[in-house]
């Protein structure tokens, strides 16, 4: 008996704190900055445990897909540069750090095409069931059918593997309960919405300043800011978002520094730019 009432008394709890984070992330007053037509950067840092019983600090870069403005990847078959290296180097409006790739080597572990060209295969997991798919330089997020080559299968000139998806059509996708999934750390994720929009996201993290998210607290803050589509990116030391109006716009963890500068180089990202 005794068994049972702690069960469900921890259910209510766990109710009670997801209602009351989801008011904390509603009601919360993000600063909003229009960088260009159609381009609009959002952050907000949470602080006094407020969020999770833990400060937060969020990035959202919102993109309007329109005749001027196009996505496509950047990708290095085995070097590594920072996020920002890319940006510039590209011309590019923002850039965000990809999906994930050897550390010692360079490249991506995972499946990349790049203008047609092939850089990479990948074995399916649950870690890696979805992928970026920008078609005719308008992006959108796909799921895994579930066979082997399914990503050859995808049409588009830019493709990116990564995982593992968080919402398709709204709806909160199904997640494993293991460690990576169930631990706090700095999270790169990219999202999709209404009206054609594509979301940068970035979640700091591995600081007191910024504790950083399980991908189940992710998940939901993603659905409380109704996102439609989502998928988890490379995180840690890599996550990362640029401007060419502001650098670098979080704060990457891999010096163990709370400032800007702490940018881990990547083999890929995907970028905004301007036709």
């Amino acid at each position: 008996m005794k068994g049972i009432c702690l069960v469900v008394f921890m259910s209510l709890a766990v109710h009670v704190f997801a209602a009351n984070d989801s008011l904390v992330v509603v009601n919360a007053k993000w600063q909003v900055r229009k960088l260009d037509k159609g381009v609009w950067l959002s952050t907000c840092h949470f602080r006094d445990s407020s969020l999770f019983m833990s400060n937060q600090n969020i990035s959202i870069l919102e993109v309007r897909q329109n005749r001027k403005l196009r996505l496509t990847l950047g990708v290095e078959a085995s070097l590594r540069k920072t996020t920002s290296a890319f940006g510039v180097e590209n011309k590019a409006l923002a850039a965000l750090n990809g999906t994930f790739f050897d550390m010692s080597k360079g490249g991506s572990v995972l499946y990349i095409r790049k203008d047609g060209k092939t850089f990479n295969k990948s074995i399916l997991n649950s870690r890696n069931n979805a992928a970026i798919v920008i078609d005719k330089k308008r992006l959108k997020l796909q799921v895994s059918n579930g066979v082997v080559d399914w990503e050859e299968q995808l049409k588009g000139e830019d493709i990116m593997v990564s995982g593992p998806a968080l919402l398709i059509g709204s709806n909160e996708v199904s997640l494993d309960s293991n460690t990576f999934n169930l631990t706090r750390h700095p999270r790169t994720i990219i999202a999709t919405g209404n009206r054609k929009r594509v979301y940068f996201i970035t979640v700091d993290g591995r600081h007191a300043n910024s504790a950083g998210m399980s991908l189940f607290e992710a998940r939901s803050v993603l659905r409380w800011i109704r996102l439609k589509n989502a998928i988890n990116l490379d995180g840690g030391g890599s996550t990362t978002l640029w401007t060419s109006s502001t650098g670098v716009v979080n704060y990457p963890s891999d010096n163990k520094k709370w400032d800007h500068k702490g940018e881990r180089p990547v083999a890929n990202v995907i970028l905004l730019k301007k036709k």
